[in-house]
């Protein structure tokens, strides 16, 4: 009954709420996320004046700031908590999923998600940066959307409330999804070592769980082991998928021909594919960069500034570096190899082909390690993520915070020995209701952050001048 309600919580959310027609006798389906977050993308492009374009730069900069409380995080160290989460399951099992279902174009529209996304990432963040609160338990500041969301309605009503209805929603429909997640991640992990190394799954999965409750179990070793592999991991994926491109440049300008050829095709509009290639690409690009979902903001309240503009700049970024850079590597590996290959070739068999088609034996390994990598540094950070949500429905006690850190690693232990169908629709479920109740907070106060950007960019005059 449960798999059932989540399937249809899951369609309600990411199925076709609209099909529009096209030549040929195909249609696009409209899900009620992309009705969400794609029109509030434009909105906020439009009204922050092209910010991902016109204010890069500043962007760059604002990773600079520097922090006074050691209890407290930098700029850069939220972009490294998002980060981590970003940079992972979606940038190599979302990636592949996109492109096994919607071909080389899903790529494209990818890009364009993450573009317009990075406006939305922008509102969000710097809303959480000027409703934070002090945080008695760790130390530092925390907030995110049940916390802005508060204000807010308590600003409406004129009364003081200890929870708001909304915001409860967002904090549990939060902390779902984190535990969907967790079951993926440990999954994935245990299926890819297991066909790079024939390790069983128990064993990888065993390990993973023991890693995970040495740091996260202890108060402040998340962020320290975040700082020193989500950088690491980074690198070292970009520098082999640049080694990767050198040695195929000669085929990069037929792979870009082909992603342009694919995102608007006659081919693909004509024979009914358009809808699954702009639908997938859409929405993993969503999944991937997380822009209006709500979690970023979480890590961008933690942040001390001297501006809250400089937490959005900060998330911005953290989009365009998940989806412009970290998913184009996915995708270029994938691309530059033959398509006689990888043809009929799905999820992560499809990578692990083009990887060995490239490096040998050494790409299995190397996609399989990077994995889990990837999908560690992404069960630390949603932990990260969890600590404000949790402190919002419970308050401050130790036991609170523990007894979810505890729930993530079953659910990271079960994920890793069991197949379940739903894992990904759980993770969607939650993220899908997280989506509705930020998204709505933004369009109604998303002009504070307008606002706080005006400001900034007056100051920028008046030092210039």
């Amino acid at each position: 009954m449960i798999v059932n309600l989540i399937e249809r919580i899951y369609g309600f959310l990411w199925g076709d709420l609209l099909q529009i027609p096209l030549p040929g006798g195909g249609s696009v389906g409209i899900s009620l996320l992309i009705i969400l977050l794609i029109p509030a993308g434009i909105y906020f492009t439009i009204r922050t004046r092209g910010l991902p374009i016109r204010l890069f730069p500043d962007m760059v900069v604002a990773l600079t700031g520097k922090k006074d409380d050691n209890n407290s995080l930098s700029t850069f160290q939220t972009l490294i908590v998002s980060t981590a989460t970003r940079v992972g399951m979606g940038n190599l099992v979302g990636v592949v999923a996109a492109v096994s279902a919607g071909g080389a174009g899903a790529v494209f529209w990818m890009w364009v998600t993450a573009l317009i996304g990075s406006s939305t990432a922008f509102i969000e963040a710097t809303l959480a940066q000027m409703h934070k609160e002090r945080d008695p338990l760790y130390g530092g500041f925390r907030g995110g959307p049940a916390y802005y969301i508060h204000d807010y309605i308590e600003g409406r009503t004129g009364k003081k409330k200890n929870h708001v209805l909304v915001s409860v929603l967002f904090a549990v429909s939060g902390l779902i999804c984190w535990c969907g997640i967790s079951q993926v991640i440990s999954n994935s992990v245990a299926a890819s070592f297991e066909n790079a190394f024939s390790i069983p799954p128990l064993y990888t999965t065993i390990v993973l769980v023991i890693l995970a409750a040495v740091i996260v179990l202890r108060k402040n070793a998340t962020v320290k082991v975040l700082d020193l592999m989500v950088p690491f991991m980074a690198v070292c994926y970009f520098f082999i998928t640049i080694f990767i491109i050198v040695t195929n440049i000669g085929s990069l300008p037929g792979v870009f021909v082909r992603i342009i050829q694919e995102a608007f095709g006659a081919r693909q509009v004509v024979a009914g594919g358009f809808g699954a290639v702009l639908m997938n690409g859409v929405k993993r690009g969503l999944f991937s960069n997380e822009a209006g979902s709500g979690s970023a903001p979480c890590a961008a309240a933690a942040a001390e500034c001297d501006k809250p503009v400089k937490a959005g700049f900060t998330q911005a970024l953290g989009v365009f570096i998940d989806t412009i850079v970290i998913c184009s590597c996915t995708a270029m590996i994938m691309l530059l190899a033959p398509e006689k290959l990888v043809a009929g070739k799905e999820g992560m068999d499809l990578l692990q082909t083009a990887m060995k088609y490239h490096l040998g034996e050494f790409g299995v390994i190397f996609i399989a390690v990077t994995l889990f990598l990837f999908s560690f540094s992404t069960f630390l950070g949603i932990l990260f993520y969890a600590r404000s949500n949790v402190s919002y429905l419970f308050g401050d006690k130790w036991c609170w915070q523990t007894a979810y850190k505890v729930l993530a690693l079953v659910m990271l232990f079960i994920g890793g020995i069991a197949t379940y169908t739903f894992v990904w629709d759980l993770g969607d479920v939650g993220i899908g209701l997280m989506t509705i109740f930020n998204i709505g907070a933004l369009y109604l106060m998303g002009g504070q952050a307008l606002d706080e950007l005006k400001v900034y960019e007056a100051s920028k005059k008046n030092k210039k001048s």
